[in-house]
Order: structure tokens, then sequence, then C-alpha cells
């Protein structure tokens, strides 16, 4: 099973591993658009207006283009642990055993405008761009990716079952065919269903968490429900690849 998660715009400081190898990274056949972008990043953060326009960056955002301006420099740490937010809080990787962190970082990917996909065991520093940002003089992240992410997930899923928990923006950068979606809806006392952001994040959270613990291998969607009713998440099956988590 392949879990990918969506990263987040918060990201831990620091770090103590060596500074970014790009050859160590999962996917390797990535790694000239991931050295081409890590490259215009740093060159761009040599101009803060510059930065501060393509990367939608408030006046105050001037550590964010720093990290960015050290991107090849600055110590690393496993990626599960750089990103933080709603969703990596409801996952809540400070509580897993030595034998669940292993098994978070064999089932769990993680999508990245400057990386496409990695590992949760990755070692990576802190930065910021987002799959909508456009660098200046470049075409556009999905066109950056296409050649490229695509056919590396298709080689990393063989054989999975690949749970897709990105937003849109990050699948666009490179979907998976046959990838199993989760959609999270709220449930109104009048029966009415809708799609809440906040609820969104956190829940795909749980149900990563769900999928992390688990001691089964989930083959199908099926298996993907099971799962997730015992974790305590109510669920329906939409199609063959897409599960709705009802909230209330």
């Amino acid at each position: 099973m392949l879990v990918l998660l969506p990263p987040s715009e918060t990201k831990s400081d620091g770090g103590s591993g060596s500074p970014l190898d790009l050859g160590s990274l999962a996917m390797p056949q990535l790694t000239a658009v991931r050295d081409k972008l890590v490259t215009e990043v740093i060159a761009l953060a040599a101009d803060p207006d510059a930065s501060r326009a393509a990367l939608a960056l408030g006046k105050g955002a001037d550590a964010e283009i720093a990290r960015n301006a050290a991107l090849r420099t600055s110590a690393t740490r496993p990626a599960l642990d750089r990103y933080t937010g709603v969703l990596y809080d409801a996952l809540d990787v400070a509580r897993f055993t030595k034998a669940q962190r292993a098994k978070a970082e064999a089932r769990l990917g993680i999508g990245s405008a400057l990386f496409g996909v990695i590992r949760a065991g990755d070692p990576i520093p802190a930065y910021r761009l987002s799959g909508g940002s456009k660098l200046p003089g470049l075409p556009t992240l999905q066109s950056l990716w296409k050649a490229a992410l695509p056919a590396a997930l298709r080689a990393e899923a063989a054989g999975h079952l690949v749970v897709d928990l990105r937003s849109g923006t990050y699948q666009n950068l490179g979907r998976v065919p046959g990838a199993v979606t989760a959609t999270v809806l709220t449930e109104r006392p009048d029966g009415k269903r809708t799609v809440v952001s906040h609820f969104n994040k956190h829940h795909k959270g749980l149900l990563a968490r769900a999928l992390v613990l688990s001691r089964s291998e989930p083959s199908d969607i099926d298996g993907l429900a099971r799962v997730a009713e015992k974790s305590g998440l109510r669920t329906e099956i939409a199609s063959p690849t897409e599960l709705l988590i009802i909230t209330s």
C-alpha cells in the first residue's frame, strides 16, 4: 500500500541531518527536475520582491525567503517531521512507536511542488514553494513535472493499492491511474452534505494514521473502508476509486 499525503505550507525549522542530497531521495528519476527547481528557487531568493510576488508571500515573509536561499546548505530532517499543520497534527507522528514509524516510512509518500513526491523518511530542508506557484522564466510546475512524475509514481506504485490523499493541485503534478481518493463530507442535521476544508485535512490525517497503524494491507477500497471504520471513521464507498468520509 502506498498512501500519498499533501504537503503543507507550514514546516518545522531546523534539523540535525546533513544538507540536502537530492540523490538520496526516493524516485531518483526525478533528480533532474528537483535540481532545476532547487537552483531556480535559490536564485529567486536573491530578489525578495520577486520572491514575494512569485510565492504569494506577505511583507513579513523574510524568514521564508531565507529558507529558500539556504536550500542546499541548511540542515535536513525527515519529511514526516518537516511538514506541520492540521493533517499532520491528526497523523500525530510524535506518538508513533519505533515499529510504527518504520511502517509510516514504508507506506507514506508526500507530494511536493519542489520535489514531486518524496517518501516519509526522506531528509529535506525547510522551504517555501506551493503547487500553484509560478517561477519567473519557467513553465508552470505542472508542465515541469508532467514529463517525469507520472511515470515515477507508476513505477513506485506497481503492485500496491494507492490511496491518494493529495489535494487536486498536487494530484495534477502527477496522477496515479486507479488510485483511491477520499472525499470528506460534513453531514448536517437535515441530511445535506457539504465539503469543509478544515475537516477535510483533519480526517485525511486520521485516515492516514489508521492506514499506518493497521496490521492489515488493504488491496482494494473495501479493505480500505474496513480499516477506516475500525479506526472510528464513518465511511461510504462512492465508487471503486472514491471513499467518502462522513462527519457531523
